[in-house]
């Protein structure tokens, strides 16, 4: 997820549509988070005031909601620019070459994470139809995490075609018409280096 105040406007429709998934995708990552949070303290509570631990609370987070606190906030963090990027010489490169570069790049996600979300939606179906659970206390079934994985990969592939694509009109066209990362912020300031 992105830093506050570094929110990416959209510049056309497919962004804006594909944002709207992104955010909604997001709010069910911070509903998990929230989840995650609540069950702890509530194992914490009963394990060490009541002697009472929930023996379920393990494999819930770790089977269903770290998958979708991660997985359902790739795409929008990717709008955001929050991923890690060594654009140190981006600036440098001649506009049209640039976008040319990162649609190729582009496309080359789209492609590798099309075949994960491809191969998940594949195991997503298979553990259902045989009806595949954990060996636990309470047998959860492992579907579901593959259909986590799924959803949030399958809307980050639609982000990188996005991306592919539209960085490709900008090469051509010579304007953006993508949306970019914020300029890096170069000047200290004196709070940096006070003493």
């Amino acid at each position: 997820m992105a830093a506050p105040g570094n929110d990416q406007v959209p510049l056309n429709l497919p962004s804006a549509l594909l944002a709207k998934v992104e955010t909604a995708l997001v709010f069910l990552s911070t509903l998990a988070m929230a989840a995650i949070m609540c069950i702890v303290m509530a194992d914490v509570v009963l394990r060490y005031v009541f002697d009472a631990p929930l023996v379920w609370s393990f494999d819930l987070i770790g089977l269903y909601l770290v998958g979708a606190v991660f997985f359902f906030a790739l795409s929008d963090t990717m709008q955001q620019h929050g991923h890690i990027a060594l654009d140190v010489f981006v600036p440098l490169i001649p506009f049209r070459l640039r976008h040319a570069a990162q649609s190729l790049g582009f496309a080359a996600s789209t492609l590798f994470l099309a075949a994960i979300t491809w191969l998940e939606i594949w195991e997503a179906e298979g553990a259902f139809m045989a009806d595949d659970r954990i060996a636990g206390v309470v047998p959860f079934q492992t579907w579901v995490a593959h259909a986590v994985l799924a959803i949030g990969m399958g809307a980050l592939v639609l982000r990188c075609a996005y991306r592919s694509i539209f960085h490709a009109i900008s090469a051509v066209s010579g304007r953006p018409n993508v949306e970019l990362p914020p300029p890096p912020i170069t000047s200290s300031t004196k709070s940096e280096h006070a003493e």
